[in-house]
């Protein structure tokens, strides 16, 4: 008589032994037991998901702040560009057009930013909900340029599905930039990149923040911006945010 067990191993394979009995002595045998080959797939795709985001397939936080830990153990400590950066108005976004659509913004954003920070040496992650965050190292009169280059980047027109049809919309960032040691914490730099980014949206958003010393987090009040309606590609331009 044969008994089938099913084991299902940690990365998620499902292997099926097969136990038999003949004779008074077991006989034994493994079916459908995977390769070498697929059980490395299997775990280097399983390592993957765990450091990327699955909607944008930009790093999560985990896989940032392993590519930061590399980073500070690659060599001396050198100074890098942490940025952080909203999406302005994207709730607004959501909240007309859908969430299914929203995704498709998110996505759309993510495959903008990821060649453009590769192109400075750096990596871009989705930070959470419509944030995104990136390491660069620093190179001569390159911090404000990558910050103009993004806001650029992010404020051409993008193709959203509305009821009436397809909607040109301008979107737009406010981004915070901040200087850090390769060797200091990843969540202290992106922290005063994220008071940075609040002063961008207190100053009016579609801009970017250098971080300076001593700043602090502005008021509640002084972070709204324009609604979505002002952010309109009309026919006859596009609307400042």
């Amino acid at each position: 008589m044969f008994t089938t067990l099913l084991v299902i191993a940690t990365i998620h394979t499902a292997i099926t032994l097969t136990v038999g009995a003949c004779a008074g002595f077991g006989i034994g045998y493994l079916a459908g037991w995977p390769t070498v080959e697929q059980l490395r797939a299997e775990l280097a795709d399983a390592a993957w998901q765990l450091a990327h985001d699955p909607l944008t397939d930009l790093y999560n936080r985990s896989g940032l702040r392993t590519v930061h830990a590399a980073l500070a153990a690659s060599g001396p400590a050198q100074p890098i560009i942490a940025i952080l950066l909203d999406l302005d108005g994207f709730k607004e976004i959501n909240d007309e057009f859908g969430h299914d659509t929203g995704d498709d913004l998110l996505m759309e954003i993510a495959d903008r930013l990821a060649p453009l920070t590769a192109a400075y040496g750096g990596s871009v992650a989705r930070h959470s909900g419509d944030e995104y965050a990136a390491i660069l190292p620093v190179r001569q009169h390159g911090i404000f340029d990558i910050g103009e280059r993004i806001k650029a980047a992010i404020a051409e027109p993008i193709q959203l599905q509305g009821e009436a049809g397809p909607e040109a919309v301008v979107v737009t960032a406010s981004i915070g930039i901040a200087i850090a040691d390769s060797t200091e914490p990843l969540q202290a730099a992106l922290h005063r990149a994220d008071i940075a980014m609040y002063h961008a949206k207190a100053q009016g958003r579609n801009r970017h923040v250098l971080y300076a010393s001593g700043m602090t987090m502005p008021d509640r009040a002084s972070r709204r911006g324009p609604r979505l309606r002002d952010r309109r590609h009309s026919r006859g331009g596009v609307d400042a945010a």
